[in-house]
């Protein structure tokens, strides 16, 4: 029997600015956009009108494009939608409700599963682009007792911060995010010592991920972990 061709996972990406015909920057090793990252394929679409600054500022305006662009996903054949920047999960409800396929816009949605994961002392680290907006409504945790153990870091003001913000954005500095994302790491752990797990809601972190690791010797969660599981589930 011949095996099937793989279904893609669809990337909800958001706009970099770069000139009409330019060629984008090769993506980074691990990251979203890399084909190697997955071993099944991806395709992708740009969210007209979402730069990292509105998303991140939560701009209500930008839900219509979101679900304009992961239909456009699903008619291309997308098994999974799910996005690069972990702040589109304000329109998780909206997207899920208007596709017929599953939707993992970020994975701040893993928050209820690794808080059961873990023993009820343990606390989860999240590593944010931004903690000055990364809001209570999208953690997903209702229960006080829960809440306690999440903690938010953000590397606002770092290079990455920075350079996201900039028009076109430059090509991504991976050494400038292992710098910040290990910094603010290694504060939080310093601060509370019932860490026992790392969640990144940016979905420009997965490329450290191996280094934080390394760094933490804890376990490091992030879009490409709930990818992989989404994708594992559909035929």
């Amino acid at each position: 029997m011949i095996p099937r061709p793989l279904r893609p996972l669809g990337i909800l990406g958001l706009e970099r600015g770069l000139p009409p015909g330019a060629t984008p920057p090769a993506p980074v090793p691990g990251s979203m956009l890399d084909p190697a990252t997955f071993d099944f394929p991806i395709i992708s679409e740009i969210v007209e009108g979402a730069w990292v600054e509105n998303v991140v500022r939560a701009d209500p305006a930008l839900e219509t494009a979101f679900v304009v662009a992961a239909r456009r996903l699903v008619e291309r054949g997308a098994a999974v939608v799910s996005s690069t920047c972990g702040f589109s999960i304000r329109h998780q409800a909206a997207v899920a409700a208007a596709v017929e396929a599953p939707v993992v816009m970020s994975s701040l949605l893993l928050i209820p599963v690794l808080l059961r994961q873990l023993a009820p002392s343990a606390k989860i680290a999240v590593l944010t682009y931004d903690s000055t907006h990364c809001s209570e409504e999208l953690l997903g945790v209702d229960d006080p007792a829960d809440r306690a153990r999440v903690v938010i870091g953000g590397i606002e003001g770092g290079k990455f911060w920075h350079d996201e913000l900039k028009r076109p954005a430059p090509p991504i500095d991976v050494a400038a995010i292992e710098a910040d994302v290990g910094a603010c790491v290694a504060r939080l752990c310093a601060a509370h010592r019932e860490i026992a797990v790392i969640l990144f809601e940016c979905a420009g972190f997965p490329a450290v991920a191996p280094a934080i690791r390394r760094q933490a010797k804890l376990p490091v969660y992030d879009i490409t972990s709930l990818c992989r599981l989404a994708m594992a589930s559909v035929a």
